[in-house]
């Protein structure tokens, strides 16, 4: 065990383990964890077309890693910004978010949360 308290370890990814999120978007948990509960990662996959839910997570900071694919993203209150592979999207915690894929291929991204993503901490805004 490390000074942190973390053991190492190798987590496998497993496509089989996508699922359908509510907020509209394709999730595998690569990383969500009591055993490292400063951080999950999450793969998120937009088709073609769709737009994820107006959301919001609240004592959580999020930032999105473009790994394929376009997008538009909107944050808060600023506008549309475009999104292209290698760019990073701060999203600060309790700040409203929602992200389009206006492409013709999957947009694809990570999801980084901190502290870990936790489902009490998601807010559907437009329930």
């Amino acid at each position: 065990m490390s000074e942190s308290g973390l053991h190492p370890a190798v987590l496998k990814f497993n496509v089989d383990a996508e699922y359908f999120f509510e907020e509209g978007c394709y999730i595998i948990e690569q990383l969500n964890s009591d055993c490292d509960p400063a951080l999950s990662i999450a793969r998120a996959r937009v088709t073609p077309g769709r737009t994820t839910h107006w959301h919001c997570l609240h004592n959580t900071v999020e930032r999105y890693q473009i790994l394929s694919g376009t997008g538009l993203v909107e944050v808060g209150d600023h506008p549309a910004a475009a999104v292209h592979p290698g760019d990073t999207v701060i999203i600060p915690a309790g700040m409203r978010q929602r992200i389009h894929n206006p492409g013709e291929d999957d947009l694809i991204f990570l999801a980084l949360c901190t502290p870990r993503f936790v489902p009490e901490h998601y807010q559907d805004l437009e329930s």
